[in-house]
């Protein structure tokens, strides 16, 4: 078994570029949305190939607005330490997305 990206180059800049202006527009705080978007973006692209060559989309169930409590939570973790807490929020923001992802 394995994991298959289908992630094309004109997809992931347009991805960047989006989230870009949105970060500039909202003076940073978009920066705590992207991790959402970025996991998403990525597994909804994924595909899970088994022994016999078969493969089966894989569907990340988050939305970015939907968990605004752990948004809010890290901000503050982030403000108190000054940056380094996002390191770690990027690294939950995909654990959570993994849990919440289904093989259709």
């Amino acid at each position: 078994m394995r994991i298959k990206a289908d992630v094309g180059t004109i997809d992931i800049l347009g991805h960047i570029i989006i989230w870009f202006f949105i970060i500039l527009i909202t003076f940073g705080i978009g920066a705590f949305f992207f991790p959402y978007s970025f996991s998403k973006f990525i597994l909804n692209r994924s595909y899970f190939v088994d022994e016999s060559g078969a493969s089966r989309k894989m569907k990340c169930q988050t939305d970015m607005f939907g968990s605004i409590g752990h948004v809010i939570l890290w901000i503050l973790i982030s403000i108190i330490t000054f940056g380094i807490g996002y390191a770690f929020y990027f690294y939950k923001v995909w654990n959570y997305s993994l849990n919440n992802t289904i093989i259709e």
